[in-house]
């Protein structure tokens, strides 16, 4: 059985770096497999996979415009990803199950820096360090949290990711699947809400989460540094003497707000779910809520989205 861990990672200056440019790297070669099957589409050219891309870029692309070699700079296999995910957005939208694909912009993207395990010497883990291609070894913050090499558990891939200002590592590891003994209790139903979380059908009811002190009051103090934020935009625009550094540095507080009440909100709906789990029902029956139409109401959407009914 494949199973995901992640958690956070301490790279060093210089690992910090490569994680930089191997994820920018990826967003570019994301953007330009893009545009160029869409320059394709224009000049009603056949549509170009992700395989026959990879050729065209090394044999052809690169030694005709070698101011851009630096693309092979960066993880070879992380670039190959980056790839084959531009071409899984063109296959959803040629299904139909998704809009055009979108481009993916500098700071606002969701790229990660993909890793696979290639020989014995790569992703293995220890205690409190984990070995990814291309960094080396990478020390982790909770210790103890990934499976190890020595306890015969194996990394198959992964990813590095980023936000505000912290890095994480995704790590797929292979373990034994221990099935546990069948259910004595009877199913349950979960009905979710806005005014409470979830009611179950056992009686227990789980509360908003939105509406507790603590989130209330991050709330207060994300819309102040918000508009702090906005007020800085706006004296650059005029010329003030606002330095872009102070943007930079308001903006990553901003970040940081968001990812805080994110986590909060996150661990709360895993602790929720683990409790339900824990009581062994036979089965558990989840109301079907059409959650894309409620985030198209106005009075919803906000609502709506802070529950992260997609979880």
């Amino acid at each position: 059985m494949l199973k995901s861990f992640k958690t956070e990672i301490h790279p060093t200056e210089e690992q910090k770096v490569r994680i930089h440019k191997t994820i920018g790297t990826c967003r570019f070669i994301y953007n330009f497999y893009l545009a160029h099957n869409k320059e394709l589409y224009q000049n009603g050219e056949k549509f170009m996979s992700s395989s026959k891309f990879r050729v065209w870029l090394n044999h052809e692309y690169l030694p005709q415009y070698p101011e851009y070699l630096w693309i092979k700079e960066a993880y070879s296999k992380a670039v190959t990803q980056a790839v084959n995910h531009g071409q899984t957005a063109f296959k959803k939208f040629f299904d139909h199950e998704s809009a055009f694909p979108k481009f993916k912009k500098k700071g606002r993207s969701d790229v990660k820096m993909y890793f696979v395990k290639n020989n014995p010497k790569d992703c293995r883990c220890e205690r409190h360090r984990v070995n990814i291609p291309s960094l080396g070894w990478v020390r982790i913050k909770e210790k103890g949290y990934i499976p190890t090499t020595k306890e015969g558990y194996t990394i198959k891939s992964g990813h590095v990711s980023m936000k505000a200002g912290r890095y994480y590592v995704s790590a797929l590891i292979e373990i034994p699947d221990n099935k546990t003994a069948d259910p004595s209790n009877e199913g349950i139903g979960i009905d979710l809400g806005l005014k409470d979380f979830a009611i179950v059908s056992n009686g227990k009811t789980y509360k908003n989460i939105n509406k507790s002190a603590r989130l209330k009051k991050l709330e207060k103090r994300l819309v102040r540094e918000q508009r702090c934020l906005s007020r800085k935009y706006e004296n650059l625009k005029k010329g003030e003497s606002t330095q872009r550094a102070n943007i930079q540095k308001q903006k990553l507080k901003v970040q940081k707000l968001h990812h805080k009440i994110d986590n909060i909100r996150t661990d709360y709906i895993n602790k929720t779910i683990a409790e339900i789990v824990k009581t062994k029902p036979s089965y558990i029956t989840i109301e079907d809520l059409n959650v894309s139409g409620m985030m198209k109401n106005k009075h919803l959407s906000r609502a709506v989205a802070s529950q992260k009914f997609y979880e």
